[in-house]
């Protein structure tokens, strides 16, 4: 019988263990005494362990203590009250091991004595994301995880001298297996307690020494956002993929990468009911073979059977993939009666549909049709029907991996259908459709005609209602959404970031703090909210006043310039938190994405000036109306107050191509926040050096020299992490603030304007988000969205309806009142007015598929298609989000 690594962890000596951040190294002697002392406690007799499983030398020490007492240890979700609250109800562990206020404690339960005792064989159990919303636990014996941990280990060569990156959870599969195959050859494992998101971790990566990364492919896109691969790891061997398909393109890309410097890439592919791996492409195979999942593990064996269950001999013809080895699960368990059982199966049929080709490596093709994958949860729609019949509903169900559709008889509402199916399966309400019928459709043999169920979800997902997704889908249109991704993960920009926080506004009655992290999922599972008080971004607020600032000035004669200013921080803040991912991976194509959407609404203006005045002002197209040699007088460029615009652009640029240089990109992404002070410092410099070497007089305050600092101190702010930190950037700005009001003319005007980036600092700085009454924050947040089409249009009713030669036009009330009042007004309506466009992108599209619905529809549906239709039309009306 193959011994458990965690017999043997004492044979490892001195040699590290477990490498954690901000403690020395745990020897394998450390671990193997610790282990030992843990597993004393918790007794002689057979239990079931409820272990957190928390990326925490506690939990790895529990989980092995488990295992060396001979008992059945289950691995459960962090901070996860659902899937302890069941799995307690569930199976009634007799001990629990997790944190409770910060500690970690051991508790007897008692809720298993007296109960079925747990058979001799089983040693793990995973909890799956199951059909039935509670998932199902994995029975897996200790034979199991002893021999998939040798079979990973042997494929990947792995050797005592290898350090892990552990990045991935310990109750997925995947994750653990890479603890598991570590300690199997007296490995290390480095825990850095982070995301692969985090600016450090490539260089905490270098510096821990690994060997090898393993990751899921969301992973490897958090990798490119960090521009992993344009930094040296003189001790990485190898990287590996599972837990999902992977680009090819991807593949090749990363395969190209590594054995370009003698290295290896390993794409893998596993199931929780095979403990963890059952295939992988060896990489002799790669890149010609980087859309294949490969060979079986040694020691396990995969074949293809038919719908007869016969086995298919040919190659590239497809059918069901069946795994046979040492590290099939015994089987299922709902209830704690099921952990009675030895093995119930020998080999596991995957569900999925594979092909293999004349080298003997198997390619997914698809999985069996009565089953969805969303968001990485495996959906039986069997299971699910019948989880639905124990409720009293009567509904047949079809879906696809972006949605699933119950056809339901009875007096139930299809909100009450959505949500019930919604939670059995454990997804966002996004992903669920319902629809009522007097009698399910069926075929001639009485049997549910599920084609014609998939044709109605067809309709469905041409139509929708307000959600979420339709939220998200519509700001970053025409991109793909999924429900597991997020603001940041999508690569927002402060444009969008604003549109959105109208539209969470409007759907949720409220903007979640930290909701640019959370996914699609995460937002539409969240309640609506009616309390009379919200919290805003304090960047919003500042925005909208900015904005109301700077209409007030140029409807006046006040000297109150500050906010301009305002907005060019909120720039340098905006490019910190929405942009830097693609700036560290040097992605600039995605970083200049949003001067699009800058610049089409400029370019609009530009035409107007063009057919009033019948000339072209080229140094404005240009975007060099700022730099001193053009007059508008002259019409070769707009007015001055169009300045910002040219200023803007040219500060993307600028900021794109520092990054375009390697070597700067590297060290800005090792340090943000080091790499924003020591261009603060140029900027200063710039602000007096380039006037002096391009005299253009007093027009030196709308050139990019002259206002870069303020655009710098913003990124600044986003990236001071620390109060050290954020001190030397108030500090910074108190000093610097008044050296540049005094040189920039040491007038009124200059001081308000300087000045009062110190304050507006501060609210960045140490003030995140404010509360304020539901009404005012719902006005705000409408300005602050809207506040580029506010600056693009606010004078053009005024400069039409007064002479702005006579001073009464910036002093008397009625002109000042309409100035202000139609400069909002204009903006606001242009802003509904762009998103009403985007709107009607969608509908085109909408119909389009809703037309291909038809298309495939007998005439005798007709009706039902037409339905669809008005019903398209309304509901795209309503999933509309305005302020």
């Amino acid at each position: 019988m193959l011994d458990g690594f965690w017999t043997r962890l004492d044979c490892g000596g001195d040699r590290a263990a477990l490498l954690l951040p901000s403690r020395p190294a745990i020897t394998y002697r450390e671990l193997a005494d610790r282990v030992a002392a843990l597993s004393r406690t918790l007794g002689p007799s057979k239990k079931l362990i409820a272990v957190e499983a928390a990326q925490s030398e506690h939990s790895i020490i529990a989980y092995l203590a488990a295992l060396a007492g001979g008992h059945a240890v289950a691995l459960l979700p962090s901070e996860d009250r659902v899937a302890w609250s069941s799995f307690l109800e569930r199976f009634a562990p007799e001990i629990v091991y997790r944190r409770e206020g910060g500690r970690w404690r051991l508790t007897e339960t008692n809720l298993g004595s007296g109960g079925e005792p747990v058979h001799p064989d089983l040693a793990l159990m995973l909890v799956t994301s199951g059909s039935t919303g509670s998932g199902k636990a994995v029975r897996l014996s200790k034979i199991a995880v002893a021999a998939n941990a040798e079979q990973i280990a042997g494929y990947l060569e792995l050797r005592a001298g290898d350090i892990g990156a552990l990045v991935l959870p310990l109750h997925y599969s995947y994750g653990l297996s890479v603890l598991n195959s570590h300690l199997a050859v007296g490995a290390a494992v480095w825990i850095p307690g982070t995301s692969v998101l985090e600016p450090t971790f490539a260089d905490d990566f270098r510096a821990a020494r690994c060997t090898n990364f393993a990751g899921v492919p969301h992973s490897y896109e958090l990798l490119e956002q960090r521009g992993f691969r344009e930094q040296h790891y003189p001790d990485l061997r190898f990287m590996t993929v599972a837990g999902g398909r992977m680009e090819p393109e991807v593949a090749r890309r990363y395969h190209g990468w590594l054995q370009g410097q003698g290295r290896r890439f390993y794409l893998m592919y596993g199931q929780t009911e095979a403990t963890a791996r059952i295939a992988y492409v060896p990489p002799e195979h790669l890149p010609a073979s980087a859309d294949r999942i490969g060979v079986a593990v040694p020691g396990g064996q995969l074949w293809l059977v038919d719908d007869k269950g016969e086995a298919i001999t040919d190659t590239d013809v497809a059918g069901e993939l069946v795994y046979r080895g040492p590290n099939v699960m015994l089987g299922y368990a709902d209830t704690r009666g099921d952990l009675t059982r030895g093995a119930d199966i020998h080999e596991l049929r995957t569900g999925d549909l594979a092909a293999r080709d004349v080298n003997g490596l198997f390619r997914i093709t698809g999985r069996l049709r009565r089953m969805s994958k969303i968001g990485g949860v495996r959906l039986g729609h069997d299971a699910l029907e019948t989880a639905l019949a124990a409720q009293g509903i009567a509904a047949a169900v079809v879906g696809d991996d972006e949605q699933l559709l119950a056809a339901f008889t009875g007096q139930h509402g299809e909100e009450e259908i959505r949500k019930t199916l919604a939670v059995i399966a454990g997804i966002g309400l996004p992903q669920v459709r319902a629809v009522a019928f007097k009698e399910l459709p069926r075929l001639a043999n009485g049997k549910i005609d599920y084609e014609q169920l998939r044709l109605c979800m067809q309709a469905q997902q041409a139509g929708g209602q307000a959600t979420v997704m339709d939220l998200f889908r519509e700001v970053f249109f025409p991109r793909r959404i999924s429900v597991q991704d997020s603001f940041v993960e999508l690569g927002g920009d402060s444009l969008r970031y604003l549109e959105l926080t109208v539209g969470l506004e409007q759907l949720l009655g409220r903007v979640p703090d930290g909701w640019e992290k959370l996914s699609v999922e995460s937002l539409s599972g969240l309640t609506h909210s009616a309390s009379p008080q919200r919290t805003m971004a304090s960047d919003i607020l500042l925005k909208s006043i900015a904005i109301l600032l700077v209409v007030l000035h140029h409807a006046t004669l006040w000297p109150i310039p500050g906010g301009a200013g305002t907005m060019l921080v909120l720039c340098g803040y905006g490019l910190a938190r929405f942009q830097s991912s693609a700036l560290f991976a040097g992605d600039l194509r995605r970083f200049l994405r949003p001067l699009g959407l800058v610049l089409w609404p400029y370019y609009l203006v530009v035409l107007g000036f063009s057919i009033a005045w019948g000339a072209i002002p080229w140094t404005s197209v240009l975007l060099v109306g700022n730099l001193g040699f053009a007059e508008p007088e002259r019409h070769e460029m707009l007015p001055y107050l169009y300045w910002f615009v040219e200023a803007f652009a040219q500060l993307l640029l600028f900021w794109g191509g520092l990054f375009a240089v390697p070597p700067v990109r590297r060290f800005a992404a090792k340090d943000p926040y080091r790499f924003g002070m020591l261009l603060l410092s140029f900027a200063v410099f710039a602000h007096f050096a380039v006037p002096a070497l391009w005299p253009i007089g007093q027009r030196e305050i709308f050139s990019l020299a002259w206002v870069l600092h303020l655009a710098v101190f913003g990124w600044c702010a986003a990236f001071a992490n620390s109060e050290r930190r954020r001190l030397t950037v108030i500090a910074a700005a108190c000093a610097l603030m008044p050296l540049m009001a005094y040189t920039g003319g040491n007038w009124v005007g200059s001081w308000v304007l300087y000045c009062m980036q110190v304050p507006a600092l501060g609210v960045l700085l140490y003030l995140p988000r404010v509360r304020l009454p539901a009404v005012l924050a719902a006005v705000l947040v409408s300005i602050a969205a809207a506040s580029y089409h506010i600056y693009l249009l606010h004078r053009l009713l005024p400069e039409a309806l007064f002479d702005s030669s006579n001073p009464e036009t910036f002093t008397a009330p009625l002109p000042v009142a309409i100035s202000i009042g139609s400069g909002l007004l204009t903006g606001l309506l242009a802003y509904q007015l762009q998103r009403r466009m985007a709107l009607g992108q969608r509908l085109w599209r909408g119909f389009g598929r809703l037309g291909h619905y038809l298309s495939h529809v007998s005439s005798g549906r007709l009706g039902i298609a037409f339905a669809s239709s008005a019903r398209l039309a309304r509901e795209q009306q309503a999933s509309r989000v305005s302020p």
